[in-house]
């Protein structure tokens, strides 16, 4: 079992930054994909971003170009940088894990407990 823990959220103007971290509890974190994925309220969870194992990332197209996914192997942590926030990006944002995870097509084993994002207009 691999708990994840979420830290970094909060209210921003648009406009502004933040960095979101996910710490993960294995040993074995050096393997794993990990991702971010959001939920805005009355709409489903969606993906944002996933670094594979070997350190390879993808986006969704709605954050290309402003959101940069990390992955410190030394920390267990994987980070999003979020840029020139709106508030479209407004959601509570979760990190995901999968062991040898496709970068594509993710479905995480293990979620965290999710970190709200306000991003105000």
């Amino acid at each position: 079992q691999v708990q994840l823990v979420e830290s970094g959220g909060g209210l921003v103007q648009a406009g502004e930054s933040l960095r979101l971290s996910c710490v993960a509890s294995t040993r074995t974190f050096v393997f794993y994909t990990m991702a971010w994925f959001r939920q805005a309220p009355g709409k489903e969870r969606e993906f944002v971003a996933a670094i594979s194992w070997s350190g390879t990332p993808n986006y969704a197209n709605s954050v290309e170009g402003r959101f940069t996914i990390s992955k410190e192997n030394a920390k267990n942590t994987v980070y999003l940088q979020m840029n020139s926030l709106t508030p479209e990006d407004t959601a509570t944002y979760y990190c995901g894990a999968e062991r040898y995870g496709n970068i594509v097509s993710l479905r995480p084993a293990y979620w965290g407990q999710g970190t709200q994002v306000t991003v105000s207009s």
